[in-house]
């Protein structure tokens, strides 16, 4: 089945709100939720959007495809979707009326497919969610991924599920389309690539389902047609769990209004809230994975007894029962606060007391709290999370014998931490005049030691947030479909403050297609055609409907010729030549070659056999060979021929004398007239 219809919107419009899907599939999540969709922006060959799988914590990829234009874009899913009877439903929920993206291939002929680049904004959680594609009949997908370390994912960290067709009869909840159970892609983990039916043949609900177990920063769908003219669907899906418990005082029962926070495995706050006056919290439809932590924050006089941050997995359950306990303060107690440049607290910052196995960790509003401090002299010291620097000696404090009373750190002994520099900049295609979304930019430290990954968004702008100062290498790898254009690596030494032009320059691959006819304008297929360029000789054979097309060609020039058949000819010229500039090209379009029947060619008659020689030469004036003088003629022969004209001539003259006589006959009967 093709979709037919598609929802392509004018203008970048924000981001919609994900809808949750009410249906209760058969795991423990409470909810699921399918990605929002930017609509797609752009022309063929360059087409742009956004997807969000899931807001908490917020998982958006910006996407590029070099599909070429018709039936594309984002598509409601009120007529086509994956429904509960499906493996991947029976999970995520059902799809319908949840909207998906439709593509193509770049030229519609298995020499020309096409590439869409998903460059997510932080690298993806190592579970929780998955991706589809459907309708992969008569056509073929390769699916790659890069993780945080630039390295390519394997086909077991891609997470193939299984092949399935969300048309067949007896699929629960299935749309009106009807397909066959046993119509399913092929999956090849060495090449990591889907193939539709063995006939090439297009059919109706051949999907795919995967769920990734590694962090990604580039998904990369490569997408070839077979046969017909197939369009592809993407599905993304998400699991949402809920987070909660409760915060009660081991004396008075729970406690209203303690700070709580969620973070994630990288440290980044996904949502913060306060418990009720039942002493309860909870954090909804958070994405379902591992590596996230909740902390309790202290209320005025009280503490939580054991640790105040409690590791949290997502992957298979709701995480409820994460309880704290609230108890008084034991003196003597030492308290203050960890602020940035700006004095704004700093949450989840780590503070010892050295000399003690005593550590706390910042609040919300950047305070920490020791209790149970023994009298004596102790040093207070800071640990710099990641992205800051501290360069404050560490503080003081001396605890009384026998002291009640807390030791509260005035606001000028507050830690002060310092946001590390910022390291940036754009990657650019001259041929386009805009920036390159989806290339992976590495930052490797003086050790050799990777300590960044990440991918260029939109106008092709990245950031590596808060590094130490050092020297560092940093490296771009370009996305599918450009070269480097001049260096890719780049040494420099980061101080403390931002370095935000460390840009690179990519070269737009070209490409090219065309068609070979006769000259009824009919397409000729199987012929050889030879390109010869920069990257030495290639061959290309016309498809069934004479198409030809070739792609990832870098800079320089080409000269294409085309090879006719045992008994055709090209008509006009045979060859073609075009190039593509020093900074890249875009796509040409060469002029169809044109094949006539040969004209056929008679052999040269032979050549007439010369006499053979006299053995004896003749006698001038007659020969002793009886042979006439210079003739060859024996007397035979000669008296043949007189005889021959003497029989000439008499039929000659009686001819004429008949003629004469029916003259004067005819011309008695017009006298008697």
């Amino acid at each position: 089945m093709r979709a037919k219809r598609s929802t392509i919107s004018a203008g970048f419009l924000a981001l919609v709100a994900i809808i949750a899907v009410g249906v209760g599939p058969a795991s423990a999540a409470t909810t699921t939720q399918w990605a929002s969709w930017q609509p797609l922006t752009g022309t063929a060959g360059a087409f742009t959007t956004s997807v969000q799988i899931t807001p908490d914590p917020a998982m958006t990829a910006f996407v590029t495809s070099d599909s070429r234009a018709g039936q594309v874009g984002v598509v409601s899913g009120a007529s086509t979707w994956l429904s509960e009877g499906t493996p991947v439903g029976a999970k995520y929920g059902t799809s319908r009326d949840q909207s998906y993206l439709n593509l193509r291939a770049r030229v519609d002929s298995p020499t020309g497919p096409s590439t869409t680049t998903y460059a997510f904004e932080n690298p993806t959680p190592s579970s929780g969610w998955t991706f589809v594609l459907g309708d992969i009949d008569a056509d073929a997908v390769r699916v790659e991924a890069i993780g945080p370390d630039g390295q390519a994912l394997s086909a077991d960290e891609l997470g193939f599920r299984g092949g399935f067709n969300y048309c067949a009869p007896g699929v629960v909840g299935k749309p009106s389309c009807t397909g066959d159970a046993a119509d399913v892609p092929s999956w090849d983990p060495t090449t990591q690539t889907l193939t539709g039916n063995e006939a090439a043949v297009d059919t109706s609900g051949a999907a795919a389902w995967f769920e990734p177990a590694a962090p990604i920063t580039t998904l990369s769908i490569v997408f070839t047609r077979r046969s017909g003219l197939p369009v592809y669907q993407t599905w993304f899906a998400s699991l949402a769990r809920d987070v909660g418990g409760t915060i009660v005082d081991a004396v008075a029962g729970p406690v209203g209004g303690v700070p709580v926070v969620l973070t994630d495995a990288n440290g980044r706050v996904v949502a913060s809230t306060a418990t009720a006056s039942d002493g309860t919290y909870v954090f909804a439809r958070v994405l379902g994975t591992d590596g996230y932590t909740v902390r309790a924050g202290s209320p005025g006089g009280k503490i939580v007894d054991g640790p105040a941050a409690r590791p949290v997995d997502l992957s298979d359950a709701d995480a409820t029962g994460v309880d704290f306990v609230l108890r008084d303060i034991i003196p003597a107690a030492v308290s203050g606060r960890v602020v940035d440049a700006s004095g704004a607290g700093v949450a989840g910052v780590t503070v010892a007391i050295d000399g003690t196995p005593l550590t706390a960790i910042t609040d919300g509003d950047g305070r920490y709290l020791f209790d149970r401090v023994e009298p004596g002299a102790y040093e207070v010291r800071v640990v710099p999370p990641t992205g800051f620097t501290s360069a404050d000696a560490d503080r003081t404090i001396a605890v009384a014998e026998g002291t009640e009373e807390p030791i509260v750190l005035p606001a000028e002994d507050d830690f002060v931490l310092v946001e590390n520099a910022d390291l940036g900049g754009v990657i650019t295609s001259p041929a386009t005049g805009v920036g390159v979304i989806g290339a992976v930019v590495t930052v490797i430290d003086a050790d050799g030691v990777i300590v960044a990954t990440t991918v260029t968004r939109p106008l092709g702008v990245y950031t590596v947030p808060r590094l130490p100062a050092g020297e560092y290498t940093v490296s771009v790898t370009p996305p599918n479909g450009y070269a480097p254009l001049g260096p890719v690596t780049s040494t420099l030494t980061l101080g403390t403050s931002d370095l935000t032009d460390v840009n690179f320059e990519l070269a737009l691959l070209g490409s090219f297609s065309g068609t070979v006819r006769d000259t009824a304008g009919d397409p000729v297929p199987g012929v050889t055609l030879t390109l010869e360029g920069p990257g030495g000789t290639q061959l290309l054979v016309s498809d069934e409907d004479g198409t030809y097309s070739l792609g990832d060609l870098v800079p320089g020039d080409y000269q294409l010729v085309v090879v006719p058949p045992e008994g055709t000819r090209a008509v006009d010229f045979d060859r073609r030549t075009f190039g593509f500039p020093l900074q890249g090209g875009g796509t040409v379009v060469a002029q169809d070659f044109v094949l006539a029947a040969a004209p056929v060619v008679p052999d040269p008659d032979p050549t007439p056999a010369q006499p053979a020689a006299p053995s004896t030469p003749s006698t001038p004036g007659g020969g002793g060979d009886g042979h006439l003088p210079a003739t060859g003629l024996g007397p035979e022969t000669f008296a043949w021929a007189v005889g021959g004209v003497l029989v000439l001539l008499l039929g000659g003259t009686l001819f004429v004398v008949a003629r004469r006589r029916s003259a004067v006959r005819d011309d008695d009967a017009v006298r008697d007239d």
